[in-house]
């Protein structure tokens, strides 16, 4: 069973950087697309990030680009999200989700990791 396990949320001053980190497990990832989204208190889930695990195209959201960066390392069956020059409108809860490369919709979600940035 595929599991997703984000980490690396947290407090910080707009300006600032952090990194997320998301462990997956369960199987192999060649033929998944990781993704990250958001959500803040009161408004619909975002798109944030995604790309192949096994490389290739790395897609952004309009408010994210340019700041972050997805990344991932096979051999920690590890996906990042960089995120720089953090703005409060970026405090959200950070969600690692994945698909196999066929499929519409995100399938698996991880738990979700609360970033706030503040003012």
């Amino acid at each position: 069973q595929v599991q997703l396990v984000e980490s690396g949320g947290g407090l910080v001053t707009a300006g600032g950087s952090l990194r997320l980190s998301c462990a997956a497990s369960g199987r192999t990832f060649s033929s998944y697309v990781m993704g990250w989204f958001r959500q803040a208190p009161g408004k619909e889930r975002e798109f944030v990030a995604s790309m192949p695990w096994g490389g290739g195209s790395r897609r952004y959201g309009d408010s994210v680009k340019g700041r972050f960066t997805i990344s991932r390392d096979s051999v920690k069956n590890t996906v990042y999200l960089q995120m720089n020059n953090l703005k409060p409108e970026d405090t959200a809860v950070y969600y690692c989700a994945a698909r196999t490369v066929v499929a519409g919709d995100f399938q698996v979600w991880g738990q979700g990791t609360l970033v706030t940035v503040s003012a």
